[in-house]
């Protein structure tokens, strides 16, 4: 068997930041890592939900496809990040897809041996209904952005959220430093590459962002949240 890895340093400042590092370090114990090429399904939509994947490097995006086949970027995890679902129902099933983005090695938890842990110890299963609920919050306003505020309200607040994850701040704004296209940008939002090069061609006539090289660069962070009616939520729920 693999040797359990460290944990990275960034774990405590992604959505693993619900626990203490001591908390961290049992979970460890009970990861199981495995190693995964780009473009693999770590599970599928109606797979039975039985464990929890803790993300030692790489990037993992988690899909839903509508009944139109249309698919939908929930969210995007990256190394630190525990993610995954598990449910007081018998048999509970996946409600979205999960693809490595890139080459992955996750720490894989059974759900039962982390029950075992939980019973063990009052202040992880604290630290892990904390978790828990932060994760129901952030797909809540990821399918908020998606229904509430339209087609460019979405844009918008996933500009912001792409800007709280890979912002750097330079002498044009605030520059995201991933790459994605339009069509990528488009499956954030649900829709076609044509209406994101549209409104993306909008706010560069506004000059509230400006694109170069693939990239994006926000110059006016205020307006983007007046578009999508910004509520102010802590970078931590505020993210891809």
């Amino acid at each position: 068997m693999e040797s359990v890895r460290a944990l990275p340093k960034a774990c405590l400042v992604r959505n693993s930041f619900c626990f203490s590092k001591g908390s961290l370090e049992k979970l460890k114990q009970i990861m199981h890592p495995h190693k995964f090429n780009s473009d693999i399904a770590i599970f599928h939509e109606g797979d039975v939900a039985d464990k929890l994947f803790f993300l030692y490097s790489g990037r993992v995006k988690v899909t839903k496809f509508s009944e139109e086949g249309k698919e939908y970027i929930m969210s995007l995890y990256h190394e630190g990040d525990l993610f995954g679902q598990l449910e007081p129902f018998e048999e509970p099933k996946h409600q979205f897809t999960a693809l490595t983005v890139e080459k992955c090695e996750i720490g894989i938890i059974q759900k039962n041996d982390l029950e075992i842990l939980l019973w063990q110890y009052g202040e992880l299963s604290i630290e892990f209904m904390n978790w828990m609920g932060y994760m129901q919050r952030l797909t809540q306003t990821r399918m908020r952005d998606l229904m509430m505020y339209g087609k460019q309200g979405a844009l918008c607040s996933t500009l912001i959220r792409l800007s709280n994850s890979y912002g750097l701040v330079d002498n044009n704004g605030l520059h995201i430093s991933l790459k994605l296209t339009n069509t990528e940008l488009g499956d954030y939002i649900g829709c076609a590459r044509e209406s994101v090069n549209r409104m993306l061609s909008e706010l560069k006539k506004a000059d509230v962002i400006s694109v170069r090289d693939g990239t994006i660069t926000i110059k006016n962070l205020d307006y983007l949240k007046n578009l999508c009616r910004c509520e102010q939520c802590p970078k931590e729920l505020c993210r891809i």
